[in-house]
C-alpha cells in the first residue's frame, strides 16, 4: 500500500486574515462551552499561506459543485456563519450579530442550566459495567504495562507551545515516559535511560514509538505515561470507549524494551 501525506500550510489563528470582501474573522469554543470572535493581529508569516476556509474552498471545487458558491463562502466568513445559524438555529440563531459581542454567547448547555433529560428530571450517576475489566484487552498480562497518554501545561489538543512541563517538572523535550520506579527495578532500567515503547494488542500489528527517556514518576503500579500526541501511534484504530467512540487513549497496553 502507497501512503502520502500532504502538509498545507495554513494561516494561524494570530494572522491577520485578508479576503475578498476584506479582514475576516474566525469563531471559536472555549473549554467552557462560549463562542467568540478571534480577529488576527499580526500580519502573515508569508504572501503564499492560505487559510483555512481558503484551502477547504478549493479543494471542494476540484469537483465543482453548481448548487454551492465556495468561492463567495471563502470570501466572506458571514456567509458561512449564516449557514451554520440556517443548520443549527437552536445554537447559532442570530450568529453573525450575536458574535459582535466581544465576550461571546454560551452554548446552550442543559446541564449547566440544571436540565436534566431524566425519567425523575434529576442527573442520574451510572456506574461503568466494570472497573476491572476491559472489553478489549486484559489488564494484567505478564510484562505488559497501560500506558496513560497526557498533555503538558503548554498544550491545547495537538497544538504544542513548549517542551517545559511544569505540571510533572519535565523540561527540554516530550520524549519521556513516566514509570513506577517499583516497575522500573523489575525491568532494570534506570532514571534518564532510553527506551522503545512497543504496542502489545495482541493483533499482529507492529506499533513502535523510539527513543523515550525513563522518568521516575508517581503513578500506579502497572502503569506508565506519555504524551500525546507523540505515543498515539501506539494505540489500536479499534480500541475505543463503548459508547461515545472516544479513542481508549488512557489504557493502551504496552511492552518496553532497552534501545542498545
Amino acid at each position: 500500500m502507497v501512503r502520502a501525506a500532504y502538509l498545507l500550510p495554513c494561516l494561524g489563528r494570530i494572522e491577520i486574515d485578508r479576503q475578498a470582501t476584506g479582514v475576516q474573522f474566525v469563531t471559536v469554543e472555549d473549554t467552557t462551552g462560549r463562542f467568540h470572535a478571534s480577529h488576527g493581529q499580526v500580519e502573515p508569516a508569508s504572501e503564499q499561506l492560505l487559510s483555512e476556509p481558503k484551502i477547504v474552498a478549493r479543494l471542494a471545487t476540484l469537483s465543482p459543485n453548481p448548487k454551492l458558491d465556495w468561492g463567495a463562502w471563502s470570501g466572506d466568513y458571514a456567509r458561512v456563519r449564516d449557514a451554520i445559524a440556517g443548520s443549527y438555529p437552536a445554537i447559532f440563531s442570530n450568529f453573525n450579530e450575536r458574535i459582535k459581542d466581544p465576550r461571546g454567547f454560551d452554548r446552550p448547555l442543559p446541564a449547566r442550566e440544571r436540565r436534566w433529560a431524566t425519567p425523575n428530571g434529576k442527573a442520574n450517576f451510572i456506574s461503568p459495567r466494570s472497573l476491572s475489566e476491559d472489553p478489549d484487552l486484559p489488564l494484567v498480562r505478564e510484562g505488559v504495562l497501560t500506558l496513560i497518554t497526557v498533555r503538558s501545561n503548554d498544550q491545547f489538543n495537538t497544538t504544542v507551545y513548549g517542551y517545559n512541563d511544569r505540571l510533572r517538572g519535565i523540561n527540554g523535550t516530550r520524549m519521556v515516559v513516566l514509570m513506577n520506579k517499583d516497575d522500573m527495578a523489575e525491568r532494570g532500567l534506570a532514571e534518564g535511560q532510553e527506551v522503545d515503547l512497543l504496542g502489545a494488542a495482541g493483533d499482529n500489528v507492529q506499533r513502535i514509538v523510539r527513543g523515550l527517556r525513563v522518568v521516575a514518576y508517581d503513578v500506579p503500579r502497572g502503569c506508565c505515561v506519555g504524551y500525546y500526541p507523540e505515543c498515539n501511534p501506539l494505540l489500536p484504530l479499534w480500541h475505543f470507549a463503548e459508547g461515545s467512540k472516544v479513542p481508549a487513549a488512557k489504557s493502551i497496553p504496552v511492552r518496553i524494551a532497552r534501545r542498545a
